[in-house]
């Protein structure tokens, strides 16, 4: 069984980036996104407008500044590999408290269509929220280019940060 971290955030987020699960070098690394095919962090520096670091500390430091929260929708799962379509016996986390405790969050960002399904199965979508899908950033998103991903990322997370 497999185990997703804890959430990046803190009182200030005000937009939550959830994933479905972290993939194998994630877990390995204990990082979200540590898997260097992954084009999450140069994504989001690019679009926040940073200097890119492969440093984890300045990575959460980033989110933190822009009041982004990360997390995953899955908190234990069975799955060989890291392709999401390997996931098995799921269990979704507990986004009822987490919704409790962090009040300042407006806004849901899903990295995939696949943590989307995810949470409408098990979390169902709440009315004071507003919801929205991004272009998975995982290198095996071939579909579209690092350049289209940038720029739809940027067209979405920006506008929600100020």
């Amino acid at each position: 069984m497999k185990k997703a971290f804890d959430p990046i955030i803190d009182e200030n987020s005000r937009l939550l980036i959830l994933g479905t699960m972290p993939g194998e070098k994630s877990l390995q690394l204990q990082q979200y996104y540590g898997n260097r095919g992954n084009q999450f962090w140069k994504i989001l520096f690019s679009i926040l407008n940073e200097p890119f670091s492969m440093e984890y500390n300045d990575r959460k430091l980033l989110l933190k500044k822009n009041g982004i929260a990360l997390w995953d929708v899955l908190q234990f799962c069975e799955r060989t590999g890291s392709l999401d379509s390997n996931i098995k016996n799921e269990l979704p986390n507990d986004f009822d408290a987490f919704y409790d405790k962090y009040k300042n969050i407006k806004y849901v960002l899903f990295s995939s269509k696949n943590a989307a399904a995810y949470y409408d199965k098990y979390v169902k979508r709440k009315p004071h929220l507003t919801y929205d899908v991004l272009p998975s950033p995982s290198g095996a998103n071939a579909t579209k280019p690092l350049s289209e991903k940038m720029l739809i990322w940027g067209q979405k997370i920006l506008p929600l940060l100020h």
